[in-house]
């Protein structure tokens, strides 16, 4: 592997509802669907700095998002607001991600 190669996140710049910009990297996507035959999609992201000193200093933060789209075809994230459903993404994004940055959480 080229120890040169620079790596180039996945950004997404979020405005919320005060015009705030917030700027996330996106680690994980799933898509899914549900017995209704909707395609749910969710989004794992945590905050991304450009200083590499901030990156030390912040808390490492896991955020999971619900990708919907409103009537003109926008699409926006949203906070999962049913708890089970939450618990389940949640979930399925810890085993993804654990796998993929080969993080052990068995207890020594």
């Amino acid at each position: 592997m080229d120890e040169n190669k620079e790596i180039n996140p996945y950004l997404i710049t979020v405005i919320d509802e005060k015009g705030t910009e917030h700027i996330f990297e996106e680690l994980d996507r799933i898509e899914l669907t549900d017995e209704d035959d909707t395609e749910l999609h969710y989004v794992a992201v945590t905050p991304y700095y450009d200083n590499p000193s901030e990156v030390l200093d912040a808390y490492d933060e896991l955020i999971i998002l619900k990708v919907d789209e409103d009537e003109d075809g926008e699409t926006f994230l949203s906070a999962i607001e049913d708890e089970e459903e939450f618990d389940e993404i949640s979930k399925i994004f810890e085993e993804r991600l654990a796998e993929y940055y080969e993080i052990d959480d068995s207890e020594e």
